[in-house]
């Protein structure tokens, strides 16, 4: 059965790119800062903050909840979004230590 180049490199560092991926987009970052302003919001309140049509805002909410970054629940026709501050308190830990690890290799 073929492997994948990228599942030699182990769950760990596979879900740190994941996270780096879906930060890096400048719109992602807003979406996120948004969030934690105002705790929820639904994408058209994201649209009226936001330079960028509803579609475009909706991949990107996609994005960040394909990677768990955010919380997304049904609510009547639309859905309501959050951070997901678990996934994000382990992020930061992941990404401090890699940034440690990278330090110390000198």
């Amino acid at each position: 059965m073929p492997v994948h180049k990228k599942e030699a490199f182990g769950k760990k560092k596979q879900h740190l790119a994941m996270f780096a991926r879906a930060l890096s987009h400048p719109a992602r970052i807003s979406i996120l800062k948004i969030l934690a302003r105002q705790q929820t919001c639904n994408c058209n309140d994201l649209v009226q903050r936001l330079p960028l049509s509803q579609s475009t805002v909706s991949q990107h909410l996609k994005e960040l909840k394909n990677c768990g970054l955010i919380n997304g629940t049904a609510h009547k026709t639309s859905s309501i979004y959050s951070l997901n501050k678990s996934i994000l308190k382990e992020f930061e830990s992941e990404f401090k230590k890699m940034i440690k690890s990278l330090k110390s290799k000198k």
